[in-house]
């Protein structure tokens, strides 16, 4: 079992796909880097929290984030975490995403994702192990994407509002106070904000409002109280923007987990400082 290794004693290993297992501890930060190779982060416990250049990425229990080859980004473990990666050579990337994304774990991609961490990095690739990776990397590309991003803007005045909205998102922000804070007109911030982010002003602003409620739910903060502190009227408006968003109510959303509850202070992370853009795929 590789376990607990550092990929760098496994990145050149003859083999399309090598998949190695670590424990981190909540806190832990991977600094920002990137890798020739894809990779896909399968937290089995634990929550993580991916940043690119282009965003934000909370990866719940159970779930996956896919990070194309090259893309400098910055790995944070919320909670205790236990992973699973699996790195895929660059030729092989052909029909996988070509951006940074949180995936769905089938039942059959856990299990083998649990038996790739069994197998030996110079594996016998016209033997069992061989086509085991084979179907790992045909099941990966039939993963889908979940609703879990937060995309940032380039332009930097706008960049600089979104991230203060962070530390202190709500419902009840409009489109009249940001055009008005960055002397727009209204039809400009609108059209800015779209090519920027890819959501409308809307979506965008419910959706940072989702990733500050994830950490305090998975810690088992009451519902009433993320509602009110995020400034919705009621927890029945939160409720309803959050199975909007995610197709399950808050309440059953970590079903439970045990380990999501090590994320108390999951919520400091949302504020953690942003990617050296000037280091943009140079190291």
């Amino acid at each position: 079992m590789v376990r607990n290794a550092k990929f760098a004693e496994y990145d050149a290993t003859p083999r399309p796909v090598v998949a190695i297992g670590n424990d981190f501890k909540a806190g832990h930060m991977l600094p920002p880097h990137h890798h020739e190779r894809a990779q896909l982060v399968y937290g089995a416990s634990g929550i993580m929290m991916v940043e690119t250049e282009q965003g934000r990425w909370v990866v719940p229990p159970d779930r996956a984030v896919w990070i194309p080859g090259g893309m400098r980004h910055n790995l944070r473990m919320l909670s205790n975490v236990s992973t699973i990666t699996v790195w895929v050579e660059p030729d092989r990337r052909r029909h996988l995403p070509a951006n940074c994304q949180v995936v769905e774990i089938s039942p059959l991609m856990r299990s083998l994702l649990n038996a790739a961490i069994d197998v030996e990095p110079e594996y016998d690739s016209d033997g069992r192990d061989g086509t085991l990776m084979t179907l790992l990397l045909h099941e990966l590309a039939r993963l889908p994407a979940l609703p879990l991003s937060l995309n940032f803007p380039t332009h930097p005045r706008l960049a600089e509002r979104c991230r203060a909205f962070l530390g202190n998102p709500g419902p009840h922000d409009t489109i009249e106070d940001w055009a008005d804070a960055l002397g727009m007109s209204r039809r400009t911030f609108t059209r800015l904000f779209r090519s920027e982010t890819g959501m409308s002003f809307a979506e965008w602003r419910q959706q940072a409002c989702l990733f500050a409620a994830l950490p305090r739910l998975a810690a088992n903060e009451p519902i009433t109280q993320i509602a009110f502190d995020l400034g919705y009227e009621s927890p029945a408006a939160f409720t309803t923007m959050f199975k909007r968003l995610q197709g399950v109510p808050p309440s059953q959303y970590f079903g439970g987990s045990s380990a999501a509850a090590e994320v108390a202070r999951a919520s400091e992370a949302m504020e953690s400082p942003k990617i050296d853009l000037a280091h943009r795929r140079k190291n």
